[in-house]
């Protein structure tokens, strides 16, 4: 299995696959078929794939340690540029089709709505990560301050279910369902920094993990 996520060309159908969504939206807007609502339906869309786009990069470094796969690490990077647009499709919904650009109603609207205000932190923290994902701001930054700016992922996918669940009115199954996947990451990471602090690694081998980049 390894190899096989080890094989560069594979790239190319998890990031079409990782295109799926919008490519269902798009054919939606086609065919006049997205709902009674459409920029509810769109909006609503976007925003779920932000979160399970979240939550897939987040789960990266259990599944491959858990399942003993290196390779996964490939494709961090990857989902987590999905995570940030697909955030910037349900941003930009948001500021074009439903507020118009009008900046004053959205700031006031961000003021008085503290679903939105938890959506737009959400968002802002995905900014910096997105900017400095590749190998080069690595570099720059130093792989330590560079991880901590990373772990900002954890705080962006908790605000994103925040903004989910005070959003919805009837139905809490699926802000129920991200919390408890989130909360679950979450455990782990703490869990796995608690058992790092008990084990010091050996002198010269401690590096850091990035959250959104691959590091092979």
């Amino acid at each position: 299995m390894n190899k096989l996520l080890s094989n560069k060309w594979l790239k190319v159908p998890v990031f079409l696959a990782c295109l799926v969504p919008l490519g269902i939206l798009a054919w939606g807007y086609w065919h006049d078929d997205l709902t009674a609502n459409p920029l509810e339906y769109i909006t609503h869309s976007t925003g779920d794939w932000t979160i399970r786009f979240l939550i897939l990069t987040l789960a990266v470094t259990p599944f491959r340690k858990i399942l003993n796969m290196p390779a996964f690490i490939r494709y961090r990077r990857m989902l987590g540029l999905f995570a940030f647009f697909y955030g910037c499709l349900h941003f930009t919904t948001y500021l074009w089709f439903d507020k118009e650009f009008d900046f004053h109603e959205m700031l006031r609207d961000v003021s008085k709505r503290k679903f939105i205000m938890a959506g737009f932190a959400a968002f802002l923290l995905m900014v910096p990560l997105a900017v400095t994902s590749t190998r080069g701001w690595i570099r720059r930054m130093g792989g330590r301050n560079w991880q901590l700016l990373h772990r900002a992922i954890y705080f962006s996918a908790i605000a994103g279910v925040i903004h989910y669940a005070w959003l919805v009115k009837s139905d809490e199954t699926k802000p129920i369902q991200y919390a408890a996947l989130v909360g679950v990451l979450l455990l782990y990471r703490l869990g796995a920094w608690f058992e790092g602090r008990q084990r010091p690694a050996p002198a010269g081998m401690r590096s850091a993990e990035p959250t959104t980049a691959e590091t092979a």
